[in-house]
């Protein structure tokens, strides 16, 4: 009995194309269907609901279904779309999906267009196809964007949720009369006062105001940016803007796209009711544009905040935050603090502490503390493993599950290309095209296996936890730490990593081995260490050194 050809099966929708009957329900009815005709077995199906077919970014049944044609999961040879617009309607992205697939032996089948890309002349036909459908986005966008404009020079909402000081009633902006005291406090404040926006906020937040929750605001205090965004709204007095933000590509990119503010956008006179004059809105940007500058942002990569949200403030007990003032003109000094943000009041959680503490303060008074603790032996004992244990076990763990993994992929693939090069028909005009393909695929396949396996090899000698074992059991209990295993291995010529060498100097800072303390975190930087490093530790002793050597050769590690 021939052998069913398994395949997967790939199904989308996005919300505007529901109504052109191509639902859920109709793509896999087709496509069962077509199995069903083909003597086909489907075993998985992955369907993504209301995504656009721009890019495969956010299709997470997409990912998963690529993610196991790479696995190899199911040994499947085909998978099976309605039409190739359901694949995507971006033809970069169609022909880049379908490369990977078939770089694993997967050929797509698009029923409705009657394409099969194990054909010869099925890719072609996708590649024109696919950038035919990604021209229909582009329209399909552009239409939308008319019609959306075409609403807002009728004045109508254009969607989306209404506005704080405004509810919606059949699809159009009614004054909600629960919020609309607060956006008239707001414009009020601002213009008749000397309150900039972080004043207005205050002033709500210490008055007993409070913001009611809805979905697009779900924090019951005032904010500076809320407050900045009812001020620049000219929803409030009645007119409706089209384009105040638009998405654009990112430069450099193909797919990436970024939402941008415009300074210039049209406005159009609205149907509904105007919460503010015309005169009061344009005082307070009249007001805005004086105030308004652009904060140089400070931004230094050779800093780093180590003690960011581990700090408490001594008020709320809430954790305290990195921050960075401005190089000052007395001294031409950029420094640097740790402050609590919960001296804003928008979070509800109101602090009086407004204090900002110095970095360099508080780093000093924590890298005294360490050192007084390194003398302790308890602890330095406890560093030590801590050191060695994360150096040598836990990453040679994680390189073992990648690299096993990339085996087992490798070796799918090779037993697939196997499978197909013996199910070739030798009568076939391309037998020989086809046959030199697939066996250099293969070839490229052995390959790959072998410089796995010789990789692997290289991290399978024995951790550190296995030598601990190995001279536990044969030394009636002896114990070993990894710092003896590793002058051990160093003596016999074996490499350790250079991480562990970063460590163990900084062990030795610890120690208290230096002139300046230092720690893993670096709170003062790190003096210049002696050449002869292991003069300053603690050394093997000759039993201990000896049972490791034995368990180094019993491991193969050493001759």
């Amino acid at each position: 009995m021939k052998k069913k050809t398994k395949c997967y099966i790939y199904t989308r929708v996005s919300t505007a194309i529901q109504v052109d009957g191509y639902s859920l329900v109709a793509q896999k009815d087709k496509l069962r269907k077509y199995a069903e005709f083909q003597d086909m077995e489907i075993v998985g199906e992955y369907s993504d609901e209301g995504h656009s077919g721009k890019n495969i970014k956010g299709r997470q049944e997409f990912m998963r279904m690529l993610n196991d044609i790479e696995d190899g999961k199911d040994g499947v040879d085909f998978v099976l779309v309605f039409k190739l617009s359901r694949f995507g309607r971006n033809a970069a992205d169609v022909l880049s999906s379908l490369q990977l697939m078939q770089d694993y032996g997967v050929n797509l089948i698009c029923v409705e267009d009657g394409i099969d890309s194990s054909k010869e002349a099925g890719k072609l036909l996708i590649s024109i196809i696919a950038a035919v459908a990604e021209m229909e986005r582009e329209n399909i966008r552009v239409q939308t964007m008319a019609g959306r404009e075409q609403k807002a020079r009728e004045g109508k909402w254009n969607g989306g949720f209404a506005p704080y000081g405004y509810k919606l009633e059949n699809g159009e902006l009614v004054i909600a009369e629960d919020e609309v005291e607060i956006i008239q406090i707001i414009f009020d404040r601002y213009i008749h006062t000397n309150d900039g926006i972080n004043g207005v906020a205050n002033y709500l937040n210490n008055h007993g105001y409070t913001k009611k929750l809805r979905q697009n605001g779900t924090i019951p205090g005032f904010s500076a940016s809320f407050i900045k965004k009812i001020i620049d709204n000219p929803v409030y007095m009645g007119k409706i803007a089209y384009g105040r933000r638009r998405t654009e590509k990112k430069t450099g990119t193909r797919n990436e796209t970024h939402v941008v503010e415009q300074s210039d956008f049209p406005v159009y006179e609205g149907i509904h009711e105007a919460i503010i004059s015309e005169e009061d809105w344009d005082l307070a940007q009249e007001k805005r544009s004086k105030n308004n500058y652009m904060r140089e942002k400070i931004h230094d990569p050779e800093h780093a905040h180590i003690l960011s949200g581990i700090l408490k403030c001594p008020c709320c007990g809430k954790g305290m935050y990195g921050n960075i003032a401005k190089a000052g003109r007395k001294d031409n000094k950029t420094r640097y603090y740790y402050y609590c943000k919960n001296t804003v009041n928008a979070t509800g959680h109101k602090c009086t502490f407004r204090r900002n503490i110095e970095q360099s303060q508080i780093d000093d008074m924590l890298a005294k503390l360490i050192t007084a603790m390194t003398k302790e032996g308890k602890f330095k004992d406890a560093i030590q493993d801590k050191i060695g244990a994360t150096v040598d076990t836990t990453d040679l763990e994680k390189q073992l599950s990648v690299l096993n993994a990339s085996l087992h992929q490798a070796e799918t693939i090779k037993t697939r290309l196997e499978q197909q090069m013996d199910n070739l028909d030798v009568t076939d005009t391309h037998y020989d095209k086809k046959i030199s393909d697939l066996q250099r695929r293969l070839d490229a396949q052995y390959d790959r296996i072998d410089e796995v396996e010789e990789t692997r090899a290289e991290l399978t000698k024995a951790t550190y936890d296995e030598i601990k074992k190995y001279v536990a059991e044969h030394n009636a209990g002896m114990k070993v730490s990894n710092l003896y295993i590793t002058q051990v291995k160093r003596k016999c010529g074996i490499e350790v990593g250079k991480n562990l060498r970063v460590a163990t100097r900084r062990m030795d800072c610890l120690q208290g081995n230096s002139t300046t303390a230092a720690t893993d975190l670096e709170l003062v930087p790190s003096p210049n260490l002696p050449k002869n490093e292991d003069s300053r530790q603690p050394q093997c002793p000759e039993d201990k050194e000896s049972a490791i050597v034995e368990a180094l050769k019993h491991f193969k590690m050493n001759s």
